[in-house]
């Protein structure tokens, strides 16, 4: 989603653009000093919480360098901060996947069981803002229908598609679940692989991935998307217009579409339309404050 908001971007304005991709945690903080060392950009983006510890020594270091952070918040006056609202827009998600799994739903490859009213839930590495996708879902599940059972498992790592498809296994064969929604990575695209398996159903998180995971669109019901590209193409336009204001935190929730739940492109339509209702209803009481999102467990 970064990627799109700076191809937006690029497309847009009349800007040069490199990147970096750190293969280690430990490589994002000479990443970042790298660009901001030669005086060259404008603005750096750094992508994910992961890159917080680095540049929160890297910013007071280059004080004329700005940055912006994505999921995470340093408190420096060259860093514009944006996070997310996960839990509200996993509340979604959770609403739909309760909402389905105690009634009897086939589409494309998928069907659920609604005699055992179960959903899943796979998570990368057990931090607070993995947990907090768990908590809003459990949350939205808990909503729509307070007698289903929701199973949770966290594999450790984000890049590990084997482990996702063993874990959402697991789920589907021994706790009977019907839909699994994961908050992994790359670690996820297994869980599609064992949703399609199975004849069960996904959800996906950060794009829509019934379309960048296309040969699993038939078993995607939605995605929870974090619009990262609105973040990223508006702290460059911001620059480009010379108005680029650090030293702040931006959080983008359901009201600012930060989050949405997206409807696969394939499934979508097949979704109830009395379904659809009610999570906009849901949806709208989020904003309103009726409805109180925990953001842990």
């Amino acid at each position: 989603m970064a990627k799109q908001g700076l191809d937006e971007a690029e497309g847009e304005f009349d800007i040069g653009l490199d990147k970096r991709e750190p293969e280690t945690e430990g490589e994002f903080g000479s990443a970042q000093s790298q660009f901001a060392e030669s005086g060259e950009y404008e603005l750096v983006n750094c992508i994910g919480y992961a890159q917080a510890e680095a540049l929160s020594e890297n910013a007071p270091a280059y004080p004329d360098q700005d940055f912006i952070l994505v999921d995470e918040v340093v408190e420096e006056d060259n860093v514009r901060s944006y996070v997310f609202d996960e839990p509200a827009g996993s509340f979604q998600v959770g609403h739909l996947a309760g909402l389905l799994t105690d009634r009897e739903f086939a589409a494309g490859d998928g069907e659920t069981n609604p005699d055992a009213n179960v959903v899943g839930f796979v998570g990368a590495t057990q931090t607070p803002l993995i947990e907090s996708f768990e908590a809003g879902f459990r949350a939205g599940v808990e909503h729509a229908n307070e007698d289903a059972r929701v199973v949770s498992s966290y594999t450790g790592v984000f890049t590990d598609t084997s482990a996702g498809q063993q874990a959402a296994r697991s789920m589907y064969q021994n706790e009977d679940a019907d839909i699994v929604f994961h908050a992994a990575g790359r670690t996820g695209i297994g869980v599609f692989q064992a949703a399609k398996d199975e004849g069960r159903f996904a959800i996906g998180v950060d794009d829509d991935q019934s379309i960048s995971n296309d040969d699993f669109a038939d078993v995607i019901l939605a995605s929870m998307v974090k619009r990262v590209d609105s973040a990223v193409y508006s702290a460059i336009e911001s620059v480009v217009n010379d108005e680029f204001t650090g030293g702040e935190a931006e959080q983008l929730g359901l009201e600012e579409d930060g989050v949405i739940a997206k409807y696969g492109d394939t499934l979508g339509d097949e979704i109830p339309d009395d379904i659809k209702t009610q999570l906009e209803e849901s949806r709208q009481a989020i904003i309103d404050g009726e409805i109180d999102v925990p953001t842990e467990l």
